[in-house]
């Protein structure tokens, strides 16, 4: 057993957040969660993701806003901080809306950075994404690939990172922005593609599917991204920033073969048009997080699919 360190995680209730809070948990750590519960999907699906977190002693749960909150009360005595919390959804990210994703994205984080700034705190790890790549020309893409987000979402991811980087170069706030690349697996968003698939799949709908399917992604399974932040602990890495990605390049046609095959069940599709904001292809290169943290991931796009499945099915 480790010697308990006393953490922080934003969007605790989440997708990623949960995994992460009960990982630091059964590593023996004093977890303090905070989470305020945003409107973007359903607030009993949430609710479920702290179900066995609430059953911990070491495990204490704030539900509250960041850009509200009385952040020196939330980072008193703590040793690493794990920014999840953030508004998520490339699609949702355009017009009137977009006033909520610099609020939650940008001002939340700079008002953590500003906290951190005068706590001797070991680390804060930011969850950033690969939106912030965009149509990159080249793949695979490397931390030294010319950011140029297609989306609003994307923007608001950046200009976190640029925060994180920021407060580190000024104040020494021993930041690593972490470059998520798609996530899945059980508890994904119910907004995300794997989950729609296979929840329509399921029950015999329709699938909508933007685009000819020829579209790729880095698919990365949640206890590979969980991995990379617990890494983060132990690596002496600090204003850095890493790919996280699965480490394999798959199209979404694939993985809809690959559904239909684990689950007995047949996908039913209607194609329609490309969405603003979606990028055609993304490919980590996850060498520097390699070499930096030993993050390798572990988990094939066909296993996690089947964890995936049978998470769905018990649902």
């Amino acid at each position: 057993m480790e010697t308990p360190l006393r953490c922080v995680v934003t969007g605790c209730a989440g997708f990623i957040g949960s995994h992460l809070s009960e990982a630091l948990v059964q590593r023996g750590h004093e977890v303090v969660g905070i989470d305020c519960f945003t409107d973007y999907y359903p607030r009993p699906a949430k609710e479920s993701n702290l179900s066995a977190l609430r059953l911990s002693p070491h495990f204490a749960f704030i539900e509250a806003n960041l850009l509200e909150y009385d952040l020196s009360r939330l980072l008193e005595g703590v040793d690493y901080v794990f920014h999840q919390a953030a508004q998520a959804g490339v699609r949702a990210s355009w017009g009137q809306n977009f006033s909520v994703y610099t609020e939650n994205n940008v001002l939340a984080t700079q008002r953590l950075l500003e906290e951190a700034k005068a706590l001797p705190i070991k680390r804060l790890v930011y969850a950033s994404s690969s939106s912030i790549y965009g149509d990159a020309k080249e793949l695979p893409v490397t931390e030294e690939t010319l950011p140029q987000p297609i989306s609003p979402y994307g923007v608001t991811k950046l200009a976190a990172e640029h925060l994180c980087r920021l407060y580190w170069v000024n104040f020494r706030v021993p930041t690593v922005s972490l470059r998520y690349f798609t996530v899945y697996g059980p508890r994904q968003r119910p907004d995300m593609a794997f989950h729609k698939f296979f929840r329509a799949m399921l029950k015999g709908d329709e699938i909508t599917l933007y685009g000819d399917g020829d579209q790729t992604r880095d698919f990365t399974f949640v206890s590979d991204a969980v991995a990379a932040n617990l890494a983060c602990m132990d690596a002496p890495v600090s204003g850095d920033l890493f790919n996280v990605g699965g480490g394999s390049r798959i199209s979404v046609n694939r993985v809809l073969e690959l559904m239909q095959s684990i689950s007995g069940r047949e996908a039913r599709i209607r194609r329609i048009d490309d969405q603003k904001g979606d990028v055609r292809h993304t490919f980590a290169d996850t060498t520097r997080a390699r070499e930096a943290l030993g993050f390798r991931p572990s988990v094939s796009t066909e296993e996690g699919l089947r964890r995936e499945w049978e998470w769905i099915c018990r649902g």
